[in-house]
């Protein structure tokens, strides 16, 4: 059985509140992954389908476990919130796994916590199977991200803008403290839980800053560099977080909280697929900036434990070039170059530019440009395809070699949004082939997968999703 741990319900009361998940009617286990559950040490679960869903549906205790909901504020879409919290999550503890990493596993849609407000705390099928499908695409994606353990229906109905089928999701992170944790105990003025909080994210995450000078700098440049790196990652495959808030930021560096995310079929640098992101502040363009200015209110909290301010901005100003270079080294293979030069940025924005104005689909614009690396006929990709051919073919690599490494690099399938709200429609109507194709397929995006090509055509027209929910 797996060795369990709950380090973050040890820290004292401030930081969280001891939750009940609510049993459920009928809880049946819609997806199980595996390949996790071994990696987590879960092995005694193994065939056992209807422990599984009591589990990972709310209604046996995992031996064990200490389930709590965390406490944490957040800046949503720029305005302050001093207290969210956990208003539908509970967080069972953490597997320290045989290689002694720890992995925190939580509940979400397990019911009303004290951070609920309004809320009923629970979720519908809807957010339950995306957040399965794009995390777990993410992941083999090689992007840092949380995972999917389990999807549970309860045999329960929520009230949304209708009557849905209920559904509990197993998340399982490195950690869910996030840029709003800080912030909660900055905004009170409460100095010891903030020092505690740094201390406890150093030990668990950046513990090469304990050696250093000013250890809070050091987890400041840490947070800092895998953000960047982070954010890189999304740019390059034209994914969009949707709700970039504190709240939502990860300071170990994955992605968190999908919500209303979304890849983008046919690209622009302004494009937002969220329905509550109504002036565009986190369209796919503004990652970036936004990543810094969320890292900017991490910092603001770091003052309050004697940080420098100087070093702070410092190091703050370094997140540009760590993007630039992050995503120069991700999109220089995807264009086929092995070693890039420094002019190679400008060749990388001149193509992002042409995708842009001609609205040319993200994802397979690269599988095409794959093709025509020798060709002698009219140019698809306008005036750039002529001068990124003969970028390439100076490189004293063949055809054939240019266009495998395009192809490790540039998937073939990503999670379309029409696809995903496929998979959701007939899910609700109980029918999960959609869903579980889209598991398959997505876990060699890479991949020619000829049974399976219709789910790298990108939509027509009427097919097209422009907006997207959060589904709370």
């Amino acid at each position: 059985m797996m060795n369990f741990d709950n380090s973050y319900a040890a820290l004292p009361g401030a930081f969280h509140a001891t939750v009940s998940p609510e049993k459920v009617r009928a809880p049946e286990l819609l997806a199980w992954n595996e390949a996790l559950a071994r990696e987590l040490g879960l092995d005694a679960f193994e065939g056992d389908t209807s422990k599984i869903a009591r589990v990972f549906g709310g209604s046996e205790a995992l031996a064990g476990s200490h389930p709590i909901s965390m406490a944490y504020a957040g800046h949503q879409f720029g305005h302050f919130v001093p207290r969210l919290g956990d208003g539908r999550a509970a967080l069972l503890g953490e597997v320290v796994t045989a290689s002694g990493q720890r992995y925190d596993i939580q509940l979400k849609g397990s019911g009303r916590t004290p951070f609920s407000r309004a809320g009923d705390g629970k979720s519908w099928l809807g957010p339950v199977l995306r957040e399965y499908i794009l995390s777990e695409a993410m992941h083999r994606l090689g992007v840092p991200t949380t995972r999917a353990l389990a999807a549970v229906a309860t045999g329960e109905t929520v009230v949304r803008e209708s009557v849905l089928p209920g559904a509990v999701f197993t998340r399982v992170a490195a950690s869910h403290l996030r840029v709003g944790t800080f912030q909660y105990f900055a905004a009170r003025g409460d100095t010891a839980s903030l020092k505690t909080l740094a201390d406890y994210a150093i030990d668990r995450h950046y513990p090469e800053a304990r050696d250093e000078p000013e250890p809070y700098i050091g987890l400041f440049r840490g947070v800092i560099e895998r953000q960047a790196k982070l954010v890189a990652h999304w740019m390059s495959i034209g994914f969009i977080h949707g709700v970039m808030n504190t709240d939502n930021t990860a300071i170990s560096g994955e992605t968190i909280d999908y919500g209303p995310a979304a890849y983008m079929d046919e690209f622009r640098f302004d494009k937002v697929f969220s329905s509550i992101d109504q002036y565009g502040r986190y369209a796919y363009g503004n990652q970036p900036s936004i990543a810094q200015w969320n890292l900017a209110r991490l910092a603001d909290t770091l003052l309050s434990l004697d940080a420098s301010k100087d070093a702070l901005e410092s190091v703050l100003a370094e997140f540009s070039d760590h993007y630039e270079a992050h995503f120069i080294a991700l999109m220089a293979p995807k264009l086929g170059l092995f070693d890039p030069q420094s002019s190679d940025a400008d060749l990388i924005v001149e193509w992002l530019e042409y995708l842009n104005e001609k609205a040319h689909d993200f994802t397979l614009s690269f599988r095409g440009l794959a093709s025509r690396i020798d060709a002698v006929d009219e140019a698809q990709f306008g005036a750039f395809e002529s001068k990124w051919r003969e970028r390439v073919t100076n490189q004293g690599k063949t055809p054939a070699e240019v266009a495998e490494l395009m192809n490790s690099v540039n998937p073939l399938f990503i999670p379309r949004n029409h696809r995903v709200e496929q998979a959701i429609d007939e899910a609700v109507h109980g029918d999960l082939t959609v869903f579980h194709a889209m598991n398959t397929v997505l876990a060699q995006p890479y991949t020619e997968q000829p049974e399976f090509a219709d789910y790298a055509v990108a939509p027509l027209e009427r097919e097209r999703v422009s907006r997207t929910f959060c589904g709370t």
